[in-house]
């Protein structure tokens, strides 16, 4: 008789189905499954008093990163900033990045058509990063009012030529050289 017979004849008598067999394979998967913990640990610990834990980056630092908000992509934020790399990683992450830093590159412009060139191009691109859906965390950079940072922009321009004195003109330098006669 098979175990599908077995456990029919069984259930027909009200009887428990479960057999030896059934119990015999959970205690020794259990059995196993202490003993794969033993050996990890084991493996652990015989590592430990090797040194072989001993001089790995970040020992004996605390962990960064750790703040008081939840970031489910501080991994790759972390990887992006620490080995510095640009132009990599999913658009929402970019975006933020890019957004953090918009202000300084709109300060290096000289021109409020270049200012507006750049914040409509930015809120282009966050607009189609919001449409797709490849995947990835969700796209949570704004798009910018263009007229509102125009506005800030200008401001920022004005107060940084208020804080910078103008040169005062010296008298024009005599040359003094020798002349050369004909």
């Amino acid at each position: 008789m098979n175990n599908a017979a077995r456990y029919r004849a069984q259930r027909q008598a009200g009887e428990d189905p479960t057999s030896e067999a059934e119990e015999e394979q959970t205690a020794s998967m259990t059995l196993n499954a202490e003993n794969k913990a033993a050996f990890i640990e084991t493996a652990i610990q015989l590592a430990i008093r090797r040194g072989e834990f001993d001089d790995l980056p970040g020992a004996g630092k605390p962990l960064e990163g750790l703040g008081t908000h939840h970031d489910p992509d501080w991994w790759i934020r972390r990887k992006i900033e620490r080995e510095n790399l640009t132009g990599l990683g999913p658009p929402a992450i970019l975006l933020r990045t890019e957004d953090r830093e918009l202000n300084d590159q709109l300060d290096l412009l000289g021109r409020e058509s270049d200012v507006r060139e750049v914040l409509e191009d930015f809120n282009r691109r966050v607009i189609e990063a919001r449409r797709q859906l490849q995947g990835g965390p969700p796209v949570v950079t704004s798009p910018r009012d263009v007229e509102a940072e125009v506005v800030s922009w200008a401001a920022r321009r004005a107060a940084r030529r208020a804080s910078v004195p103008e040169p005062v003109p010296s008298a024009p330098r005599r040359r003094f050289g020798i002349r050369r006669r004909r």
